[in-house]
């Protein structure tokens, strides 16, 4: 299977995975808005998919809404063999991502290094690393 249509049948897990999450789980203890799914990595021969879930919070409470995910697996599988046509139903395994956390704790030290004086602040107007020339001095 190409790769392109392997990154399209990820992004079609995913989008689904997102609608579904608010009519799969209705339970009071569990805060879907503190929920996203940030990959998904089907394996090749469709036969299992990692989805990688971002869940603010207290790592507690990542961990009991994650393993609140895993309990409903088999319906969120039921609703991707029913929405999507695929040639198999992948199984899905998700896993905790730490990766917005951690660009969020990089972007919290960025901005007490501009307050101390540390590191210069982007120049307004334009990002860092635009692409634009610096001006001459």
């Amino acid at each position: 299977m190409k790769a392109d249509r392997i990154t399209r049948v990820n992004e079609l897990i995913r989008r689904e995975l997102g609608i579904q999450l608010y009519r799969v789980v209705n339970r009071p203890d569990f805060d879907p808005a503190a929920v996203t799914f940030t990959h998904v990595l089907t394996a090749v021969d469709l036969r299992t998919c990692r989805v990688l879930v971002s869940i603010r919070g207290e790592e507690a409470d990542q961990e009991r809404m994650l393993s609140v995910l895993r309990h409903h697996r088999a319906e969120f599988q039921d609703a991707i063999h029913r929405n999507i046509v695929l040639r198999y139903t992948p199984q899905l395994h998700f896993v905790l991502d730490h990766s917005v956390e951690q660009g969020d704790h990089i972007l919290q030290i960025l901005d007490r290094m501009e307050a101390s004086g540390e590191i210069e602040p982007p120049p307004p107007g334009g990002e860092a690393g635009d692409g634009a020339a610096p001006p001459p001095d």
